[in-house]
């Protein structure tokens, strides 16, 4: 399992996010506070807001490549 933290600044770093991780067989979470969401969930992101820190969880052991494609959210 992987974790790091992100920050989007604009809805469309939002879907760019969605749309990479959708790419992946990985089981991929999103939390802010006790909110949880899919972090394939467009909608899901969208309620969770921007310029807010979050908290990703992979649920994988080999997700480097994975990671390094979220870096640019990292925050």
């Amino acid at each position: 399992m992987s974790e790091m933290k992100l920050m989007f600044k604009s809805p469309d770093e939002i879907c760019e996010f969605v749309n990479t991780v959708s790419r992946f067989d990985y089981d991929v979470d999103i939390r802010r506070g006790r909110v949880v969401v899919d972090a394939k969930s467009l909608l899901g992101l969208m309620e969770l807001g921007i310029n807010s820190v979050l908290e990703l969880r992979v649920h994988a052991d080999e997700c480097g490549e994975l990671t390094e494609a979220l870096e640019k959210y990292a925050a």
